[in-house]
């Protein structure tokens, strides 16, 4: 039996240059870079089996990585489950397991919120370094440098201070960022006095610093690692290191789809690489929708991207993207469930929303239907409406998307300007609508109340606009 036989059936079969990505030697790194919609997933899936079949030679005990915690379970559904030396799951079950097995990991040990903790680190550094106004900055500021901090392993003041900032407009001058590190390092007491060890963002420098000094043998001849953009720094170099060094990494990535505010090319995280492989053609997207996505990444506040693989035109012909305005709130909720149950019969039908709370005004209201989310035990590929935010819907495509709360009032996310400012809001909240656009494989419908969102192209016959 040859590797793309029986197990890979129900998959594509690779085409083009996504066959000497398949073949590509099982010792090394590798770099595959694609737009949406050119089958990183599905190839992803068809390396980690190839590399993980005993009759391919160097073949090994194979570990396939993704950050989603629906799309592993998607993955799952995809991948033979008769292949024993294969391993699928997200970044941070990994992380977890490995730190429990060098007896890292207690009970409870990760704080699942980091706010709360940081508000009161904020108002303790306040009353010792008196008033700043850096130290008046949202809460999600604070957030969101701890995040980036943490994933690049940035945990001594020099170390910060020295750090480039990507994508951010106005960077922090030094006085400043010595304020932020106050922040930080008293967040990290207020965390040990609370018995947590960790949080999400600091699992992986724990891991790579252990994997530093394990003599041990490692557990994965090869890594392959799905949705590689939105890996930290840190997490691709604790996986550099734990992989068989006689093994592989694979690294299957898109940087228009770089939804966690890292900003940072592969090119940082400790890859040797001799080769970049680009994968430039979109089997997913009709032509209609995958022009609305190209002129989404040619605006100006996309163009910050690292990597970006500008893809060819697909030759599929569809309707254009629907563009809808409607009267007030209650009639977009109105017209989206209708769409919905329109289309649910014959066809996956995605609702997807910036967040959970815009999630929950129609959610409840859609009927029998698959909510995206962490705890997702099984895949149901039958037709059907699914909901979920954004993030959940990574990775994952449906015959229709429906995105409501389009508008100037919601996109980008008032909190989001608020804490980071109205550049890097544009530049994040952009590519949480390319990642939604993206995920339809042949009808697309965005609904607004108001003013469109200056996120979306207002060029000349990207759409078929209408009222509800």
């Amino acid at each position: 039996m040859t590797p793309l036989q029986a197990p890979l059936a129900g998959l594509p079969q690779p085409v083009g240059r996504q066959k000497d990505v398949l073949y590509l030697p099982p010792k090394g790194h590798n770099v595959v870079l694609g737009t949406a919609g050119s089958g990183k997933t599905t190839m992803a899936i068809h390396r980690a089996v190839h590399l993980a079949d005993p009759d391919v030679p160097g073949s090994g005990r194979t570990l396939l990585l993704t950050f989603n915690k629906a799309l592993v379970t998607y993955l799952r559904h995809l991948s033979p489950l008769r292949a024993t030396s294969l391993t699928i799951e997200h970044y941070h079950l990994f992380a977890r397991g490995y730190l429990a097995h060098r007896n890292k990991m207690g009970w409870n040990a990760i704080l699942d919120d980091r706010e709360p903790l940081l508000r009161q680190a904020i108002e303790l550094v306040k009353q010792v370094a008196g008033p700043a106004a850096v130290l008046e900055r949202p809460v999600g500021f604070f957030n969101d440098e701890a995040g980036w901090m943490a994933g690049n392993g940035l945990f001594s003041l020099s170390e910060y201070l020295s750090a480039e900032r990507h994508g951010r407009s106005a960077p922090l001058q030094p006085v400043q960022r010595r304020l932020v590190y106050q922040v930080f390092e008293t967040y990290r007491e207020l965390r040990a006095a609370a018995h947590r060890r960790y949080d999400w963002d600091d699992l992986a420098a724990a891991v790579h610093e252990e994997l530093e000094v394990d003599t041990d043998p490692g557990r994965y001849r090869h890594i392959v690692i799905d949705e590689g953009q939105d890996f930290s720094p840190e997490m691709i170099r604790s996986l550099v290191l734990a992989a068989d060094p006689d093994g592989s990494v694979t690294f299957f990535g898109d940087y228009a789809q770089q939804i966690y505010g890292q900003r940072m090319s592969w090119k940082s995280f400790g890859l040797k690489v001799r080769d970049v492989y680009e994968f430039k053609e979109n089997y997913r997207n009709t032509a209609e929708i995958a022009r609305l996505a190209l002129a989404m990444s040619q605006m100006a506040h996309f163009r910050d991207s690292p990597d970006l693989v500008e893809p060819n035109n697909p030759t599929a012909a569809g309707p254009r993207p629907a563009l809808i305005q409607c009267a007030d709130r209650r009639s977009e909720i109105d017209f989206i469930i209708r769409q919905a149950n329109n289309l649910r019969r014959n066809n996956t039908v995605a609702v997807l929303f910036r967040d959970r709370a815009d999630e929950r005004v129609i959610s409840g209201q859609l009927g029998t239907a698959t909510r995206l989310h962490r705890d997702l035990a099984v895949w149901n590929p039958a037709p059907g409406v699914f909901h979920g935010t954004y993030h959940a819907a990574k990775g994952l495509e449906f015959d229709y998307v429906l995105m409501p709360f389009c508008g100037a009032d919601r996109l980008p996310d008032p909190d989001v300007v608020k804490s980071l400012g109205i550049d890097e809001a544009l530049s994040r909240e952009s590519r949480l609508v390319y990642v939604g656009i993206t995920r339809a494989r042949s009808g697309l419908i965005l609904s607004y109340t108001g003013e469109p969102s200056p996120i979306l192209p207002a060029t000349r016959g990207l759409y078929d606009r209408s009222q509800s």
